[in-house]
């Protein structure tokens, strides 16, 4: 693997774990408190959804950050969707 595509690996991993990590706060606190009132359901379950498909992408492609991103952050805004629809 050459310099530029260690750098574009390493960008794309760097850029995952700040997007995916951004979602962690919120599905603790939903998890912990069971409160997702002032969570919008329409927004999550577009938001499920384009993750889906950017996983989907990633698989497709063979992109390991995608991948991984999408993975966990599936995880995590599924975990929130989930506990908006049971919770209200």
């Amino acid at each position: 693997m050459d310099q530029v595509s260690l750098l574009t690996t390493v960008l794309g991993l760097a850029a995952a774990f700040c997007t995916t990590a951004a979602f962690a706060p919120q599905a603790l606190k939903a998890w912990r408190s069971r409160s997702t009132a002032d969570i919008s359901l329409s927004m999550f379950l577009l938001m499920v959804t384009g993750i889906v498909l950017w996983l989907a992408y990633g698989v497709l492609i063979g992109d390991l950050p995608l991948i991984l991103a999408n993975g966990v952050t599936l995880c995590l805004a599924g975990t929130i969707l989930a506990l908006k629809l049971r919770h209200g």
